[in-house]
């Protein structure tokens, strides 16, 4: 017993090491990430950066003209005065704005010199620094702190890069692409955020690759999306670390075909600090991965250690959410498959229900692997190799792993959406609306019926408010102004919202 007792010690602080030596040398080059960035910036091709500490990370070609943007400047106005193919260079400096992009085409790189960044600072009184509603928008090489909403949002634009970029306290999401298709988020640090960091809503096709997510309540979440990759991320301390599943309430009803593998999950037992309300206000802090009512999720080859509560939670909605009351979400996780993972020391210290459910299992630990509630489907690799409950009808996976799959990301650019003057309020709605107003649930702003209720009869009340929102729920962060929308789909949007049902 002593002799398998110093093995697994050995065995334990060797992969301690070597997840140490991996995230040393990946993500961070020996510096403090708490305080330094990913040293990085990117060039384009045909564009010369004549500075010895410029990193090359990737090539991407651009067919505009370059606009300069420097200390003192606005990077909107240069937005405002960009054609498509254009590339909007932003050199270090602070710039206090919020940087609405509403065509397609446009790119946005900062320049990183001598460890200088360009930083957006919302000073705690802007709700989002980069709001894009354009198609085949790049946006990579910025510092993003201090605003009360979201550090980079998307308003259904498709063909999506964010990348590259470093973001703290942005409040409720760090980076948020919202029913976009064919996106790729990467090499981005998110921190101190008191949703989610990383927040794939209702979208298609999107990678998740090599980012660092920590000290939020939700690491990497991807939430009522499809065809989704999750890879080589690094998500610690945080409340959760990486979560896929089904929001009730929202107009895209299905989580699916999801692969999470290759990441580190470690140590996400932060408290939760999400809104009171919200669905991530439910998670327990020391969830490793959480899968709640998500279908046909692949999890591979990740390390998963040190998660207080468990390290991997599967659940339907009646358990996970039980609040939940959507009728057209169908609420079981199944075919979720679980392939080869190294997972040890989680459930050290499980909280609430399963606290008292592992009591009655005359055990104080959580387990490596925890299924509560309905699904089909499901199966396991090797059952025994962890300390799992609720598992007894996982069968054999039909699959033994997926290296053949590369990406989920498409072999070309989509098409930007073709929207009819008949479907103009539902995609409005489902663009710009449906990731912060859900039915039933708290999500950024109030439920869809609040809204319904106080303009009842009254488009034209919304569409003020779209214009010019008034923060008047202290509870709720302030709406930003979506005036930039055209007038037709501001009213067409209120008659949406005003006509619509659960």
């Amino acid at each position: 017993m002593k002799k398998n007792s110093v093995f697994i010690k050995i065995l334990k602080l060797f992969l301690l090491l070597s997840i140490g030596i991996f995230i040393g040398k990946y993500f961070f080059s020996g510096k403090n990430t708490d305080t330094v960035p990913l040293p990085s910036t990117m060039k384009y091709r045909n564009v010369g950066i004549s500075n010895d500490t410029t990193h090359v990370v990737e090539e991407t070609t651009f067919d505009g003209n370059i606009i300069e943007v420097k200390k003192g400047g606005s990077i909107l106005q240069a937005v405002k005065s960009a054609q498509s193919g254009d590339l909007i260079r932003v050199y270090p400096g602070t710039y206090a704005e919020t940087v609405y992009i509403d065509k397609d085409n446009i790119s946005l790189q900062g320049v990183v010199i001598n460890g200088e960044w360009p930083t957006l600072d919302g000073g705690k009184k802007l709700n989002d620094a980069f709001l894009y509603s354009g198609n085949n928008i790049l946006i990579e090489n910025f510092k993003i702190i201090n605003y009360k909403g979201n550090g980079v949002m998307g308003q259904a634009g498709n063909n999506f890069i964010i990348r590259n970029n470093w973001i703290i306290d942005t409040g409720v999401y760090g980076i948020f692409p919202q029913y976009g298709q064919n996106g790729l988020v990467e090499h981005n640090v998110l921190s101190k955020i008191a949703d989610a960091a990383i927040y794939v809503g209702m979208c298609d096709n999107v990678d998740v690759i090599n980012n660092e997510v920590f000290n939020s309540v939700a690491g990497i979440e991807i939430e009522n999306s499809r065809h989704c990759l999750v890879e080589n991320n690094y998500a610690h301390n945080n409340t959760g670390g990486i979560l896929a599943f089904v929001t009730p309430g929202l107009p895209i009803k299905t989580t699916f075909d999801v692969i999470i593998r290759n990441n580190f999950i470690v140590n996400n037992n932060h408290e939760n600090f999400g809104a009171p309300g919200s669905t991530v206000a439910g998670i327990p802090p020391g969830a490793g991965i959480l899968i709640m009512a998500a279908d046909d999720v692949v999890v591979e080859n990740n390390i998963i250690t040190g998660n207080d509560n468990a390290g991997i939670t599967i659940v339907d909605l009646a358990t996970g959410d039980p609040k939940a009351n959507d009728p057209n979400s169908e609420p079981n996780p199944d075919r979720v498959v679980l392939l080869d993972n190294i997972m040890f020391a989680n459930g050290n210290n499980p909280t609430g229900e399963l606290k008292a459910l592992m009591l009655t299992q005359l055990s104080t630990k959580g387990p490596d692997i925890f299924a509560m509630g309905g699904g089909t489907g499901s199966s396991i690799l090797d059952k025994n190799k962890y300390r799992t409950f609720g598992l007894d009808d996982y069968g054999f996976p039909p699959i033994s792993d997926t290296k053949d799959l590369i990406s989920m990301k498409l072999n070309k650019p989509v098409a930007p959406r073709s929207v009819s003057e008949e479907e103009l309020g539902r995609l409005t709605y489902y663009g710009i609306c449906a990731g912060c107003h859900a039915f039933g649930t708290r999500l950024i702003g109030p439920p869809t019926e609040i809204i319904q209720a106080i303009h009842n009869g009254n488009p034209q009340g919304i569409v003020d408010y779209i214009n010019n929102p008034k923060n008047l729920r202290p509870d709720y962060p302030e709406m930003p102004p979506q005036d930039y929308l055209p007038d037709e789909a501001k009213m067409a949007v209120a008659e949406y919202i005003l006509s619509m049902k659960k």
